[in-house]
């Protein structure tokens, strides 16, 4: 989950990645997997800080 501007979420990413290949994992998005954000506030009606997107990546075991 990404809280605050949109502009920020690269460093969500990053954070996300790093989790990923510390725990055994490697992102697995290809054409027919991909990346999904979800918005969960209306920037019209939040505060920037407040807003809240789920950030999805297909993950896959490393072997």
């Amino acid at each position: 989950m990404h809280i605050g501007s949109y502009d920020d979420e690269p460093k969500t990413v990053e954070l996300m990645h790093d989790f990923i290949k510390e725990n055994g994992y490697a992102l697995d998005i290809t054409d027919t997997r991909l990346h999904h954000e979800i918005y969960l506030s209306d920037p019209r009606r939040c505060d920037v800080s407040r807003l809240k997107t789920v950030i999805r990546h297909p993950i896959k075991k490393i072997k």
